[in-house]
């Protein structure tokens, strides 16, 4: 099909380069998807006949990727392009790479050994698009299809039940009737996967402008497999006056309504993820989820462990679940024990999970707290710009000091620190050295 798509002047050079040497050449899978949805490529990959050591002889810098695959990484004006030759794919007995490959002369076979068939498209300049499988009839139609067997291509990879999902929020097509069918029925096979390509997956799923799609796991199945705490939360009603949707609703409501971060979209997956356990209803059929934030904490920090997240996400994640539900009031004192125990940069990541926590709760309640919100956001600001004592940091003494003072090395130390900081956030005033060696002086040289 002649659609013209206006190729980066690197990949026209290298497509024309292998032209030139006799061979086919076509960008190909998702760079032509994406050109055809009018998205701008983020990588750009190239399929040819050329066999791998021949692609190396026509190029100055190359990488040796995958031969074995037939994957050659050209480097042009420091960008690097993956070139791969036409193969055909072994038996997959992993469920994710085949035992060998077999290069082709037929580019119809190479395309055929693809996942869906809005990836199952080439181009080059001169035929147009190359769509054996009717990608382009599905692009039109927004919908997710296998190449043709379902079945047989996540038996092949088991990985491409996920990113079927994943291609359905970021792109927003439905999944075909018979692709979703075979993910139901392949299910299992999700645990031949490593964690670190599921997690992946499900953060591509999140960060997308439809994570609702993520529920699509249940229907097929897939939940139980890679979040199990999440699938205890399906259908859990919240009768209480501040909810108007159940734990799972609740839950997609609020990821969506925040930032496509995958640090904040995280947390909102996971903040709530314990109240499947600590769900209890009092005599007037009131349900109450007492201490659902440590048990969420305790839950994500095994969810985030097992899917191997760097220890980084780990902390500010768990930080934002244990402290979703914090009071802070607009009021200087309240935000400074919050800054107190947050930081400066996790109070602000805080205020968006409450907002998105509260836009997903009983909206009769809404206004008002959003107004709290906004409130307490200013204030906060203000405070951190006039340098306002809410950290061990800026007051005025310090452990040496203390022990200068007479307080015997130790613990004390950090407690009674901690103590003068309280009465500082409390009375401002006192944040002076002579203000605070007197209260050590009366308080603290003595029996603790």
């Amino acid at each position: 099909m002649k659609k013209d798509i206006l190729l980066p002047d690197d990949v026209l050079s290298i497509i024309t380069r292998l032209n030139t040497a006799g061979y086919e050449a076509f960008a190909v899978g998702g760079c032509v998807r994406d050109s055809l949805l009018n998205k701008t490529p983020k990588d750009w990959d190239i399929t040819t006949n050329s066999l791998p050591h021949n692609t190396k002889s026509l190029f100055e810098k190359t990488i040796d990727t995958g031969l074995k695959h037939g994957t050659v990484t050209v480097v042009i004006n420091n960008e690097s392009y993956e070139i791969t030759t036409y193969r055909i794919d072994g038996e997959y007995s992993d469920n994710r790479r085949p035992d060998s490959v077999e290069f082709t002369a037929s580019l119809k076979e190479d395309l055929s050994r693809r996942d869906f068939t809005v990836n199952a498209l080439a181009y080059n300049p001169s035929l147009g698009v190359i769509d054996y499988f009717e990608g382009i009839n599905d692009l039109d139609d927004k919908v997710i299809r296998a190449v043709r067997n379902a079945d047989e291509r996540f038996k092949e990879d088991a990985l491409r039940m996920l990113r079927a999902i994943r291609f359905s929020a970021q792109l927003g097509f439905r999944i075909e009737s018979q692709t979703l069918k075979a993910i139901s029925q392949n299910k299992e096979l999700i645990n031949n996967i490593s964690p670190e390509r599921i997690r992946e997956e499900l953060t591509k799923i999140l960060v997308s402008p439809n994570p609702s799609k993520l529920l699509l796991l249940h229907d097929t199945g897939l939940l139980k497999f890679v979040l199990p705490e999440f699938e205890s939360c399906i259908g859990i009603e919240q009768n209480n006056p501040y909810h108007m949707y159940n734990v799972d609703q609740h839950t997609i409501l609020a990821v969506s309504g925040i930032e496509c971060d995958k640090i904040l979209r995280w947390t909102m997956l996971l903040h709530d993820i314990g109240k499947a356990v600590t769900k209890t209803t009092d005599s007037e059929g009131i349900d109450h989820f007492h201490g659902h934030q440590s048990v969420s904490v305790d839950l994500a920090l095994s969810i985030l462990k097992r899917l191997r997240f760097d220890n980084k996400s780990i902390d500010i994640i768990l930080k934002l679940i244990k402290h979703h539900d914090m009071r802070v009031a607009p009021d200087n004192v309240s935000i400074k024990k919050a800054l107190k125990t947050l930081g400066k940069e996790a109070i602000f990541l805080l205020l968006k999970v409450k907002e998105a926590d509260i836009r997903a709760q009983n909206t009769k309640f809404l206004e008002s707290r959003l107004v709290d919100l906004a409130k307490i956001k200013c204030m906060a600001g203000e405070i951190i710009e006039s340098n306002e004592c809410f950290s061990l940091d800026s007051l005025a003494i310090s452990g040496d000091d203390l022990i200068n003072l007479g307080i015997s090395q130790g613990r004390n130390i950090g407690i009674i620190l901690n103590k003068l900081l309280d009465m500082v956030i409390e009375s401002p005033q006192l944040n002076t050295y002579s203000h605070l060696c007197r209260i050590v002086g009366t308080r603290f040289l003595g029996p603790m």
